[in-house]
């Protein structure tokens, strides 16, 4: 009698169970699938170089979807193996919204290591150049593939000189903003040199810059430029050498001219 008593406690256990899976089952298939819950509209934010309709069809996220199928995290994986996303999230707004918000990567420059890319403002490889990328970031040469960041490695020297300089930079009120360097070179053994044809009104193209203290040497170069000025002789150089503080070198427009043309500020 115990044992039949058991048997039935066991049994009616179980069919609860499963009417209760049946319930939440049932239940999920009505929610996911009712018209209450369709996407009326996406909200997506952060974006510059993507429009909305390729961040949507990066999601692959359509209109008239139920919001509660959505699987969030899948959509976010979609949206981050997009090489212009470097981050997303995906909320929803019941009954009929869902949020994007992306960050996208911010190109810095160019890295010419045979085949050319990208990299952010960390200094990490995003992406080979395409023919759609922008056409206006400064270009660096002279560095190899082992300087590249990797990870939290520390970087080397030539890499972390021109990280140093592109980080200057960025900032709008700079002598040498980004928007006027067209080259970067990397000598290993000498340093950087910056090629920016469009600055000082495109009289002073090379910029001689060596390793090191580079905040320094760009107030060097402005005392530089300032002097010049005043003594009208802007239109008739060429470079600047800035690799010695103390001892400062601009060379003349013609690149004939024998050392003793050289002048020292």
């Amino acid at each position: 009698m115990e044992y039949f008593k058991a048997s039935l406690k066991i049994s009616a256990g179980i069919a609860a169970l499963l009417l209760v899976s049946f319930i939440f089952i049932f239940g999920y298939d009505f929610l996911t699938q009712t018209d209450y819950f369709k996407t009326e509209s996406f909200s997506v934010t952060g974006i510059d170089k993507l429009t909305k309709e390729q961040v949507l069809k990066q999601a692959r996220l359509d209109k008239g979807v139920n919001i509660l199928s959505v699987n969030l995290s899948e959509v976010r994986k979609r949206l981050t193996a997009h090489l212009w996303i470097a981050e997303a999230e995906v909320s929803r707004e019941l009954p009929s919204k869902i949020h994007i918000r992306i960050k996208e990567q911010k190109a810095l420059a160019v890295i010419d290591l045979e085949r050319k890319f990208l990299i952010n403002t960390a200094g990490e490889i995003f992406k080979e150049v395409s023919a759609t990328d922008p056409d206006n970031l400064p270009v660096v040469s002279g560095l190899e593939f082992s300087d590249i960041n990797v990870l939290e490695e520390t970087r080397s020297l030539p890499f972390d000189a021109v990280m140093q300089v592109l980080k200057l930079g960025q900032n709008p009120n700079s002598l040498l903003p980004n928007t006027l360097i067209k080259r970067i070179h990397i000598d290993r053994e000498i340093g950087l040199t910056i090629y920016a044809p469009a600055f000082a009104s495109g009289m002073i193209s090379t910029i001689k810059l060596g390793y090191h203290n580079y905040p320094g040497k760009y107030a060097g170069l402005k005392t530089v430029l300032a002097y010049i000025k005043k003594r009208n002789e802007l239109s008739r150089l060429v470079s600047i050498d800035l690799n010695n503080l103390d001892r400062i070198v601009v060379l003349p427009v013609s690149n004939e001219s024998p050392a003793s043309d050289q002048k020292e500020v």
